[in-house]
Formats: structure tokens, sequence, C-alpha cells
């Protein structure tokens, strides 16, 4: 590939730009809002002038609403050799291009599993598929040439693939994307109304779980509207459960005894359910899941401090696989969560401490 234009400076668009320009391709930007190509020229992801002839690919990456258009559109005018598009639902898109009779045998529905709560090109990164899977659709009749274009974008953004049909995807993310937008989002919304105190208690928890309901309630409308089945039927067995849970919970208020314990089974069900759904969910790398040791360090909100945390854990031999941390309330301070091998946690907390940090049990 020596050339690609990018049609949509959005998030993704840009993003993908940035990281093909960055690895020496030729990329040409086109937006219906000509301010956001410009902008995402200026950040160094190509540029907004038209190329000359067709180019090598061209990576679509607008709404799902507008993919099939912007797609059919393209192909007539001949602006390259192969076709992809970026977009969070595969099969309905690929249909609608079926019903304009398009030639599907240049294009391939792809899906990087990537992105940000924000939006637009100032979001952009060029690392932003740098691990993560990228989704690959091709069909029986899809040109192995063009295949071959959409392995070696994946491999240029240092994305994953993987390939499954289309209509599996949009059932997969139904299950792993959009529902759980939309139980963030519900959840979210119980803290709008609620009283000024309880809002101040918010912990790490509420935060976890209200993280990706900060995200444009307008693009999930068009990302919704293109996939509205599969994210009902999952969401029909979380009412289900919800129902349960709520029966459980009234039984659990309840002055006989069998009640209580019928209302405590049907608690506990559900919270070990929701322990073996969690352990499904792949680990670093993409490997199984790994329990880890939380070694809980307080730390103070000033800067350099999670550098020196880093490097003393650096200095004790000890990799931390992963860290999280927890903002106290009211206070310049936190608590650093660093979580190790179980081995290595004690003679990490130990070594902390010789250093001076506040290990917290």
């Amino acid at each position: 590939m020596r050339t690609a234009l990018v049609i949509g400076t959005g998030l993704i668009g840009t993003s993908a730009a940035l990281a093909l320009a960055g690895r020496g391709i030729t990329v040409h930007l086109t937006d219906h809002d000509p301010a956001q190509a410009h902008t995402a020229a200026a950040l160094g992801a190509g540029t907004d002038e038209a190329p000359e002839g067709p180019v090598d690919l061209a990576i679509v990456a607008v709404p799902p609403a507008h993919v099939a258009a912007t797609l059919a559109d393209a192909m007539r005018r001949g602006i390259a050799r192969a076709y992809i598009d970026v977009a969070s639902v595969k099969g309905g898109p690929r249909r609608e291009l079926e019903a304009l009779g398009c030639d599907l045998t240049s294009y391939i529905g792809t899906h990087p599993m990537s992105g940000k709560e924000r939006s637009g090109p100032l979001a952009a990164t060029a690392d932003l598929f740098e691990g993560r899977p990228w989704v690959l659709t091709p069909t029986r009749d899809t040109d192995t040439e063009v295949l071959n274009l959409a392995l070696e974008l994946v491999a240029l953004c240092r994305a994953v693939p993987v390939v499954m049909d289309a209509d599996a995807h949009d059932r997969a993310v139904a299950l792993v994307s959009h529902t759980p937008q939309l139980v963030s989002s519900m959840v979210a919304a119980r803290l709008a109304d609620a009283d000024e105190t309880a809002v101040r208690l918010c912990g790490q928890g509420i935060r976890d779980v209200t993280r990706i309901a900060a995200s444009d309630p307008r693009m999930w409308v068009e990302i919704l509207s293109a996939n509205p089945g599969p994210v009902a039927d999952v969401l029909t067995g979380v009412a289900a459960d919800l129902e349960e849970t709520v029966q459980a919970l009234r039984a659990l208020q309840s002055a006989d005894d069998d009640k209580r314990a019928g209302g405590a089974e049907g608690i506990e069900d559900v919270l070990r359910r929701g322990n073996a759904g969690r352990e499904r969910v792949p680990g670093k790398h993409g490997a199984a899941p790994t329990a880890y040791e939380i070694v809980a360090v307080l730390i103070s909100d000033r800067p350099g401090e999670l550098a020196r945390i880093f490097a003393d854990a650096g200095r004790a031999g000890v990799n931390i696989e992963d860290v999280r941390i927890e903002h106290a309330t009211g206070q310049e301070a936190g608590l650093v969560q660093l979580m190790v091998e179980p081995a290595a946690a004690p003679g990490l907390s130990t070594s902390l401490r010789e250093r001076g940090w506040s290990i917290r049990p």
C-alpha cells in the first residue's frame, strides 16, 4: 500500500490516517465538514487535497447509517482499488450495498475494536489501535488483493486481525459493547437527580461502571440504530435478571425465614453467574485471565509521584501487571492499586515500605 483515502475524519478515521501517515503512506482526507478534514491534516494525518487518481485503499469512516451510500458513491467514482469501512456494525451495511447493486469483490467490512469517550479528530491518536482486535468480515466474493490490503492496514495500525462472519460480529458487539454502553448510561442516570450527599460518596466502583456513560449520545444513537435487534435480545436477558433480582431483594425484606433464604439464594445466584462471566473476559495480551495480588499504596496528588512508585517497583524487580487509582474524597491523595503476581506481592510491599511508602491492607 502506498496511498489511501480516508473518508470521514472523526476519531477512528483520523487515528487510522495518523497511523498510516506515520508509516510513510500518502494519506488523503475528506469529510462532509471540510474544517474537520483540515483539522486532521493539521494534526499530521495527511492532506485534505483530493488525490490525482485512484488510491490503493479507501477507508470509509462515517456513521453506520451512511456507510452504504458513501461506499456506493466512492465505488461509482472509482476512487480506489479496494474499499473498506470501519463502522461498528457489519451485516446491515453489507446488505444495503447488495441492494444497491454494488460489486462487493472490491469491498470488505471491518471494525477496529477501539475507541474513546471523546470523538472528533482532536481526540485521535496514532496508537489508538495498537494491540487491539480489528475484525475483518470477508465473504466468498471478496477479492484476495482486497483482503490483503485490509490485512496490511491492520498491520500498519499494529492491531490484531480477527476474521468473523458479519452477522456473528453484530451479535458479539451487541453483547460486549453496545449493551454495556446502555447499562452504564442507565446506572449513571440514577446519579443525575441524586442527593448531593450521596453523590459525594462515589468511589471507584461507580466510576468503573459509569466511565463509558460519558460517551457522545448522538454517536451512540447512530450505532444502536444500526444494530437494534441484537442489542434488544441481550437486554431482554438483562431485564429478566433484573426482575428476578428485584424479587429476591424484596424477599430479603420478608419476615418469613424461607422467603429470606430464597431471596439470598437468588442474589447469590446472579452474583456467582457474574463471577463466571467475568472469568471469561480475556486477560493480559488476550490470554486467559490471571488472578493478581493487589498491593495498595497511599499516594499524594503531586507531580512525579506515580513515576516514583513505578520506579521503586522496578528497583524491587517486580513487574506491575495492571494499575488502578482510587482518588480520596476531599483530599489531595489517593490509593494506587498495583496488581502483581501473587508471589511478588510480599516482597514488593516490604520494598515499598522501606522506601517510605504507606502500604494499606
